[in-house]
């Protein structure tokens, strides 16, 4: 792999000296990675996650490849509708830890941070705005986001247009959840819908919207039949390989592809052998770089993550018979809506119906409602008997992730679970390490 970690130095060193002429040479990696991912799959892992690779590599590569047939977006924000235009919904997010694949996202923080932009921010969201404000990436037509989950998002959406002249439709989420609520989130659906037939002059077709409502609710029951066999049989993958399931999740969701993905990867689960080590349902953020939890927990036959609760952050069936009121209903029951106690209640529902044999949460560095919210999931987990470990860090900023602290705790917390001691022995080693 020595050829590609050249090219990886060479697109750093292109983007820091000319910002504005370096876009095509991370275009160029991408799609080579993307033909690269289908002809020589990544070895040690399952051909379902190496299939989900391919796919969500090809997926941002070729979309990028195309200005005009993309819109930015947040991970929450509803790919079904964009889906009904022909249009792919490229996440700000996840777009952050593409870029991360160059091991720019040190240069686009500081990028960000030196024209003004709080350090406090989340650093996905700095590092795509300093990618933006550096003239390395080139900006789509239009773009959308939603007030779920994230203070951030609307400020950032706010600064891209006033920067680079983006235009976008803020979706605001409301916490209660009852009929006034939904109805209002609906009509704001309808009126992004319309928004979108304006700007791209194509006309919006609902049996389409109801089409993709139908392979949602599909695509989520064989989801989940998916995490029971992968608590059930050793299922090698990677932290990665998780990100890539949870990008498919909240941009791809309502295709036919994806649906057909997760059938595949169900039926070739099954000639995997019987999973005898620790089943870990993996709460937030995935830092998929971060050396000690790649040792422990990349295709490792004694520690497997079966779940993650931002791939499955919505659980119930959608109508398709009204299918703005369905999305609102999702968008508003996502489980990073609302009260952190809501959230706990249904990562006890997924436990529930998993049986973990632990929890892990990733407090990313600048995300206030998980550090905020951790201690109650934990009191939850505690009624449950489920041992749980807190993991701060950054999911995307390598200088905020302190390997010799992370490993500290982890290994701790990973010989606790091999012994069989208990929650409160775990919490003692915390202390200690703390």
């Amino acid at each position: 792999m020595w050829i590609a970690d050249k090219y990886i130095d060479y697109v750093k060193d292109q983007t820091v000296k000319h910002p504005g002429e370096s876009w095509n040479k991370m275009l160029l990696g991408f799609q080579a990675n993307k033909y690269r991912m289908k002809l020589l799959p990544k070895k040690g892992i399952s051909k379902g996650y190496q299939k989900l690779e391919a796919m969500m590599m090809s997926f941002v590569a070729d979309a990028l490849s195309h200005p005009e047939s993309y819109v930015w977006g947040n991970i929450f924000s509803p790919c079904e509708i964009i889906g009904c235009f022909g249009l792919s919904t490229l996440s700000i997010e996840c777009l952050s830890c593409y870029f991360s694949g160059y091991h720019l996202e040190d240069y686009f923080i500081d990028y960000a941070q030196n024209t003004g932009i709080a350090p406090t921010l989340c650093s996905y969201h700095k590092t795509f705005v300093g990618a933006i404000d550096s003239g390395s990436v080139p900006v789509p037509e239009y773009a959308v986001t939603t007030s779920l989950s994230c203070d951030g998002n609307l400020n950032t959406f706010r600064y891209l247009e006033k920067r680079k002249g983006v235009p976008f439709t803020f979706l605001d989420v409301p916490y209660r959840d009852d009929e006034a609520s939904v109805e209002y989130l609906a009509e704001q659906l309808k009126t992004f819908a319309k928004e979108l037939e304006t700007r791209f002059h194509r006309p919006f077709d609902i049996e389409k919207l109801r089409d993709a409502i139908k392979i949602e609710n599909e695509t989520r029951k064989e989801l989940m039949r998916f995490f029971r066999l992968q608590s059930e049989r050793y299922y090698p993958g990677e932290l990665i390989s998780h990100l890539y399931m949870m990008m498919g999740m909240h941009l791809l969701i309502g295709s036919r592809k994806f649906l057909d993905l997760i059938r595949f990867m169900i039926e070739d689960i099954k000639k995997y052998p019987k999973f005898e080590g620790k089943k870990i349902l993996w709460i937030h953020l995935l830092p998929f770089y971060q050396e000690t939890l790649q040792k422990y927990l990349n295709s490792n036959q004694k520690y497997q993550i079966i779940a993650s609760d931002i791939i499955m952050d919505s659980m119930e069936e959608m109508d398709e018979n009204r299918p703005f009121h369905a999305l609102a209903k999702k968008i508003i029951h996502n489980l990073y809506n609302g009260s952190y106690s809501h959230k706990a209640e249904m990562v006890g529902r997924l436990a529930e119906t998993l049986h973990p044999d632990a929890v892990i949460q990733f407090c990313h560095w600048g995300c206030k409602q998980s550090s905020g919210g951790s201690i109650l999931l934990k009191e939850k987990m505690q009624e449950m008997q489920i041992p749980m470990l807190i993991l701060d860090g950054d999911g995307i900023d390598r200088r905020n992730s302190h390997d010799g602290q992370i490993k500290t705790r982890l290994e701790a917390f990973l010989e606790m679970l091999d012994s069989g001691e208990k929650e409160e022995t775990s919490e003692k080693e915390e202390k200690k390490i703390c």
